[in-house]
Parts: C-alpha cells; structure tokens; sequence
C-alpha cells in the first residue's frame, strides 16, 4: 500500500481551508440574495394578507426560496472551512456551541425557506406563509446565525487565528443580530457580510507562504 508523502498531507491541508473558504463566500452572496429578494418579494414582512403578490415579487420570492438550499450546503462547507482554520486546539464547549447552533440556523433558514414558499401556492393560507417565515428567520435563525458569530470569534480569539480587529466585529455582528435582528429590517445581512468577511480571511490566510 502506497504512503502519502508529508508534502502531498501538507498541500492537502492548504487546500482543503482554501477551496471551504471559497464556499464560504459562495454561501455569503447566495444567502444575502435570498433575503434581499425575499424582502423584495414580501416588502411588508407580515403584511395584509389580502394582498397578494404581483408576478414580479412571485418571480423574486420563488428565487429566493430556490437559492436557500444551495446557500444552507454551501453555510456547512464553510463551517468545515473555519474548524480546518483553528485547527485541533479548540475548546470543546464552544466547539459544541460552535456546531449547534450552525446546525439550528440551517435547520431555520430551511424552515423559513419552506414557509415562504406556501405565499407562492394558491391553495395555503399566505398570512400564515408570511408571519411564520419572518419570524422563523428574523427571530429564531438570526439569533442562532448570532451565537455562531459569537463561538467563532470566540475560538478565533483564544486561539490566535483571528486578528483582534476580526473577532471584535464578529462580537459587533453578534450584537447586531441578537439585539436587533428581529426588529431591524435588513439587519439579517450582517451574517453573510460578516461570513464573507471571515472567508477572505481564510483564503488569505491559507495562501502558501513564498
């Protein structure tokens, strides 16, 4: 049986961060996105439920809804993407928060994902459709997306892989999210631009040194 030698373990293990982060930020642009066009597509949130959409915020809602999946599996390559980064040093307990609370936003965004699709049927009761989506995502998906920004910065921080700069606007972006995520339109967009900004980090950081 072939050994592997060091040097191929080592490109391996520069590149297997590398081509994660490159997910990573596949996941930040797909998921900012969906929101944007799910706000587009349901610009009252929990609005009347009369009213229904035109063709056009259909057309955006219905694109919305297919690019979460793709946006969830992408949001699970970068979470290997950032384990790879920190390495094996990493505290267990925030490593179990760390991976939880990833899992739970995922499950959320699915959800939500599911729920706004019943406004594009006829058949499904859109008040229902438009609260349960907002409030899954806004209330229960952002606040889980928080306590991952907070685990990551954490481990970042007490392991050295951060600059101090990072896990200080991971702390900001967690804030955000916990605090006014519910309340604050368009403040769900902090978690991709604060995920884009960790994988440019990474992708930076796994270049091979000259």
């Amino acid at each position: 049986m072939r050994q592997r030698s060091p040097g191929a373990s080592r490109t391996q293990n520069l590149e297997t961060p590398r081509a994660a982060g490159v997910a990573g930020i596949v996941f930040a642009v797909l998921l900012a996105a969906a929101i944007v066009l799910a706000r587009l597509g349901l610009p009252e949130g929990a609005g009347d439920p009369a009213v229904r959409p035109d063709a056009g915020q259909r057309n955006e809602l219905s694109t919305a809804v297919e690019l979460v999946p793709f946006a969830g599996i992408a949001f699970l390559w970068f979470m290997g993407a950032v384990r790879a980064h920190t390495g094996e040093a990493e505290d267990r307990f925030v490593a179990t928060v760390f991976l939880g609370s990833g899992l739970v936003f995922v499950a959320s965004l699915f959800g939500a994902a599911a729920a706004a699709g019943t406004v594009l049927s006829a058949h499904q009761p859109q008040d229902f459709g438009r609260h349960f989506a907002y409030e899954l995502l806004t209330t229960y998906g952002m606040r889980m997306a928080a306590v991952f920004v907070f685990a990551t910065s954490t481990i970042g921080r007490k392991l050295g892989v951060f600059p101090r700069a990072l896990s200080a606007a991971g702390l900001v972006a967690g804030l955000v999210l916990l605090v006014v995520g519910s309340s604050v339109p368009w403040s769900e967009l902090v978690f991709p631009a604060w995920a884009l900004l960790i994988s440019l980090y990474i992708l930076r950081a796994a270049r091979p040194t000259p």
